[in-house]
């Protein structure tokens, strides 16, 4: 079993007020949140839904590229985007999608199994399931062959 924290100091009112977010390991130390940087694009502080992204992206990276390892297949690299939609819902906000955008470099394996361990790794991986109340998570994933040449997306 594994338990990690983080915490959130936040100081004044509403929209005018700004937070800190701390995690266990100190990969965020006191760093800067609030209204600007989750609704006005100001890149100096992070936001929830980028957090969020963040986890996912990581989740389901490690997810898949030990699902390759358990069917026999090396990854030489995996990157992998997530796209996190805040949206407007009523008087509130709600996170309406998550895209997954996957490219990894798996020596020996064909198009159709790559596919297969990447739909796997994206039902499989806990954040995955954590966020099962997000109405779309779509999963593009494109195998790179080793010569450069990419394989086609789904």
């Amino acid at each position: 079993m594994s338990e990690k924290t983080a915490s959130v100091h936040w100081e004044g009112r509403g929209p005018k007020g700004q937070g800190r977010i701390s995690t266990q390991t100190g990969a965020l130390n006191n760093h800067p949140y609030g209204f600007a940087s989750r609704f006005e694009d100001d890149r100096r502080g992070t936001n929830p839904e980028e957090i969020v992204a963040a986890a996912h992206a990581a989740c389901f990276t490690m997810a898949f590229s030990f699902a390759c390892d358990k069917a026999g297949f090396a990854t030489e690299s995996v990157d992998t985007r997530a796209n996190v939609r805040l949206v407007k819902d009523g008087a509130g906000f709600k996170i309406d999608r998550i895209a997954l955008q996957l490219t990894a470099q798996v020596p020996g394996i064909d198009e159709a199994k790559f596919q297969d361990i990447a739909a796997a790794a994206k039902a499989d991986c806990p954040l995955s399931k954590a966020l099962a109340s997000v109405p779309e998570i779509t999963l593009e994933a494109t195998l790179v062959q080793g010569g450069g040449g990419e394989g086609q997306a789904r």
